[in-house]
């Protein structure tokens, strides 16, 4: 096998998902050479995805024909389709899901972004989609809002692997962790198996710096020194967390869990494509290479880092530079706990539109 970037990142003990899914790339062979050529070992998904591929593509008009003449309504067609390309990613990845002893080639479905601030109504539908796609290598995501934080406990505990996605604060992240431990550890006090149950949880990378960085843009008198912390704000979140699972994970706690068998809850970097043009494109990558991670690309991020990337151990090494940035951050005034508010309530926003977009596409061409 050539190798390229993408594979090197394995060297410093990074696996590298794809942010996207579409039919074609499963029927066309594509998402298999990615798996073979660039050790690709996972696939995530979300509402903005299955948008993008359903509603603006015609790869699935012949399944959407049969749908309709089976008399399906939108919200079927919606989950047939969704958990039908799912389930075909897990099976080409599902040779890796056995070699790695379950810790690589996973592939995410996340359930409905309008339940995003109902516990118990995420659990019944997280349950409803592991149960309908069927595959061991399948992981439920679920916004880490308030509400999710006990929807990851009891879905955890139930055996069910969980991707938190929607992440933007350390302080939820640390949230995130203590319900994930928690689950885990209800199963052990029944008696229950905890090997096997994987988890990651999903820190959206560049949205920070967008936010942060249009609010330094708009101050109407920056100091140097302010001006100096644009695009500091995300890597900053970034390795914190990190240090917060370097911690956790060579906790007293953990190594109860570790020694049954349990795997540690990963941290993920989402939303890596680098959204200002003054930044490289491959920035978020570069910066976020780190043991015991999983960097989330879509293709344009991935050709681009296949191209032209080179990997080197960057996240450790800047961690308390990066605990000063961001105590200079909130010393001018930007509160990092309202900004990840923001951000989480602007995300379900957006998941639950895309949602309601491709239901009301997929309405239209049932002739519902």
């Amino acid at each position: 096998m050539q190798s390229n970037p993408l594979l090197e990142l394995r060297k410093f003990g990074q696996r590298v998902w794809l942010d996207y899914i579409r039919r074609d790339l499963i029927d066309g062979g594509r998402l298999a050479a990615m798996i073979d050529d660039d050790g690709l070992a996972g696939i995530t998904s979300n509402p903005n995805i299955f948008e993008d591929a359903i509603a603006r593509h015609d790869f699935y008009d012949g399944r959407i024909a049969r749908l309709r003449a089976a008399g399906a309504d939108a919200a079927r067609a919606y989950q047939e389709l969704t958990t039908g390309d799912v389930r075909d990613a897990a099976d080409l990845l599902a040779s890796q899901w056995r070699d790695s002893g379950g810790r690589d080639g996973l592939v995410s479905l996340e359930v409905s972004p309008r339940l995003a601030d109902d516990a118990r109504a995420t659990v019944e539908e997280a349950r409803l989609l592991w149960e309908t796609v069927g595959r061991p290598n399948l992981m439920i995501k679920v916004p880490g809002t308030r509400a999710g934080l006990a929807a990851i406990e009891e879905l955890i505990a139930a055996g069910i692997s969980v991707n938190v996605t929607l992440l933007f604060s350390v302080a939820r992240y640390r949230d995130v962790v203590e319900a994930f431990q928690s689950g885990l550890e209800h199963r052990l006090r029944r008696g229950e198996p905890v090997a096997g149950i994987q988890s990651v949880a999903s820190f959206f990378i560049s949205r920070i710096d967008t936010l942060v960085d249009a609010r330094i843009d708009a101050l109407a008198e920056r100091s140097a020194e302010v001006e100096g912390l644009r695009g500091t704000a995300a890597v900053g979140c970034a390795r914190l967390a990190y240090r917060h699972y370097l911690a956790w994970t060579d906790s007293e706690r953990w190594r109860v869990l570790a020694a049954a068998g349990a795997s540690p809850q990963r941290l993920l970097w989402a939303s890596t494509s680098a959204k200002d043009p003054a930044y490289p494109e491959v920035r978020y990558v570069e910066e976020l290479i780190a043991p015991d991670t999983v960097t989330t690309l879509p293709p344009a991020t991935m050709d681009a880092y296949r191209a032209c990337g080179q990997p080197a151990a960057r996240l450790a090494p800047g961690i308390e530079t990066a605990a000063r940035d961001l105590a200079q951050l909130e010393a001018a005034g930007f509160d990092m706990e309202e900004v990840a508010a923001q951000l989480e309530r602007d995300g379900v926003d957006k998941f639950s539109a895309a949602h309601d977009s491709l239901l009301a596409t997929l309405a239209e061409r049932l002739g519902a």
